[in-house]
């Protein structure tokens, strides 16, 4: 059994560019920690540090570090947090912390620790979080730590598939175009399969299904041409708060200049609520060619969406 992820210390500063010190407990508001000089309306409310982390640099110093000395608001026991990733919580009584950044730029020289070792730790191994749910926090409370999983919807679109006369390969090209990126992003991950005919009302109840219970992506494959059938993006444009153009155009102008086929894909990607959606066409191959577009974009898309400063 593994050991309890704690509490080791809480500490505020008062004033910037001070070291924080241990109190005995510290308030959770919308602002961050109460009293703290680095409190706001920001995403960088609370800062958390592993004591794993400073018992190393320890031997770098060749001093005992104190609790607080890193600028941490929150001196954990039991979990590398620079393993933790960003919309990870914390639950720590009936305060919920969500991660929001992990490490940040060194101050050098303004920083204490730095001045007198020419190294930090806070900046490769600290992370950040913002408060979700408000409370008070004290040594020796257990905390409970809960990873992002992230939900896709993959949806494909095919009269002749979903009667079994051939089977999708499009749907599974994407999932397995996701699970690579995921895998290397570090995330955890579930998908969701879907297999329908090319149906406007069968489209309709699986955006409202995803929208409803906040996926993060849903990637649709088939239906973006110019054929009697070909219904997708004109099902799911009004489902969208925001068009994400720039993508698409990238995509019909690279491989259009090539394949002049490519143009007449209208394929749409946008946001709907705090969900990223994209509709692919069938094929394998364009399948492969939008989401080698797609995949490089998709880490910056979702900070974004959830108001994280990923720059």
């Amino acid at each position: 059994m593994s050991s309890p992820i704690t509490v080791v210390s809480v500490n505020i500063s008062e004033k910037k560019g001070t070291i924080k010190v241990p109190v005995a407990e510290i308030e959770l508001n919308a602002q961050g920690v109460a009293g703290d000089a680095h409190s706001g309306n920001w995403h960088r409310q609370v800062s958390l540090l592993a004591d794993e982390s400073m018992q190393r640099f320890t031997h770098t110093a060749g001093r005992k570090i104190n609790y607080g000395e890193f600028a941490e608001n929150i001196t954990t026991r039991g979990l590398e947090l620079v393993n933790t990733h960003p919309l990870d919580r914390f639950t720590i009584g009936e305060v919920e912390l969500e991660v929001t950044q992990i490490g940040k730029e060194c101050h050098g020289t303004s920083c204490n620790i730095f001045k007198e070792v020419g190294n930090c730790v806070m900046p490769k191994e600290g992370i950040f979080a913002r408060v979700l749910k408000y409370g008070r926090v004290k040594a020796g409370d257990t905390i409970i730590y809960t990873t992002k999983v992230y939900k896709v919807m993959i949806i494909t679109l095919s009269d002749r598939a979903s009667r079994g006369e051939y089977s999708d390969r499009s749907g599974p090209k994407i999932e397995l175009e996701l699970a690579a990126f995921c895998e290397k992003e570090g995330w955890k991950y579930a998908t969701d399969m879907k297999l329908i005919a090319d149906d406007a009302e069968a489209l309709k109840t699986l955006l409202c299904e995803a929208r409803d219970k906040q996926y993060d992506i849903v990637i649709t494959t088939g239906g973006t041409g110019i054929g009697p059938r070909d219904i997708t993006p004109d099902v799911v444009k009004p489902f969208l708060d925001k068009e994400i153009q720039g993508i698409m155009e990238l995509i019909r102008f690279k491989y259009g200049s090539v394949k002049p086929n490519a143009l007449l894909s209208r394929a749409i990607a946008g946001v709907m609520g705090t969900t990223l959606v994209y509709t692919l066409p069938g094929s394998v191959k364009a399948v492969d060619e939008y989401m080698t577009e797609i995949i490089p974009t998709l880490r910056h898309s979702i900070y974004m969406l959830h108001n994280l400063d990923a720059h």
